[in-house]
């Protein structure tokens, strides 16, 4: 781990170059995966706010047609553990019947409020629903989730960068670092 740039960093984690290069190897996979399918056209799922870093950046190294959307949801607040009550702060535009979906997040803490975002999207009917997450926190998870692409398994710590925040700071660092307990604890 590198010494950080930023004074609430503890650590960095995860350097922008190997963000870089893990996120090309991600677009190439899922390319790969769904051509061998002889799917051409999917729909991308971002999950606002915090993936939409790693979303543009993956978008750009997946050779298929891509229509791209959003949702918010929310079961952490102002806190630093999700609540278990998910709200749906922002809803898809595009309609998923029969379309294949890749559901695009930062980070899998406890998997609690991706959980109820698939259920949902199950609901909808598509023709198939993937998932690719730039993080995954394996201790913390809580539920089964079914990950088709996982950029880096990380330790449970806070994380911030690259999207990831804390109060809505330190979403714009070029990396993934471990913020310092005594940010949060306040």
């Amino acid at each position: 781990m590198r010494s950080p740039s930023h004074s609430d960093i503890q650590s960095v984690l995860i350097t922008g170059d190997d963000l870089a290069k893990r996120v090309k190897e991600l677009g190439d996979e899922i390319s790969a995966t769904y051509q061998r399918r002889g799917i051409e056209d999917i729909v991308i799922v971002s999950v606002l706010k915090g993936s939409f870093i790693f979303m543009a950046d993956l978008i750009r190294h997946i050779s298929l047609n891509a229509a791209v959307d959003f949702m918010a949801v929310s079961s952490y607040g102002a806190a630093t553990k999700s609540s278990g009550v998910v709200r749906i702060l922002k809803d898809l535009d595009i309609e998923l019947e029969g379309k294949h979906v890749l559901v695009v997040e930062d980070i899998v803490d406890s998997g609690l409020t991706l959980h109820f975002l698939l259920k949902n999207l199950r609901n909808r009917k598509p023709a198939s629903l993937e998932l690719c997450s730039l993080l995954v926190k394996p201790e913390a998870v809580q539920v089964d989730l079914n990950i088709s692409w996982t950029g880096f398994e990380c330790p449970n710590e806070f994380l911030v960068g690259y999207g990831l925040d804390f109060a809505e700071r330190y979403r714009n660092l070029p990396y993934v670092g471990i913020l310092k307990p005594e940010v949060y604890a306040q």
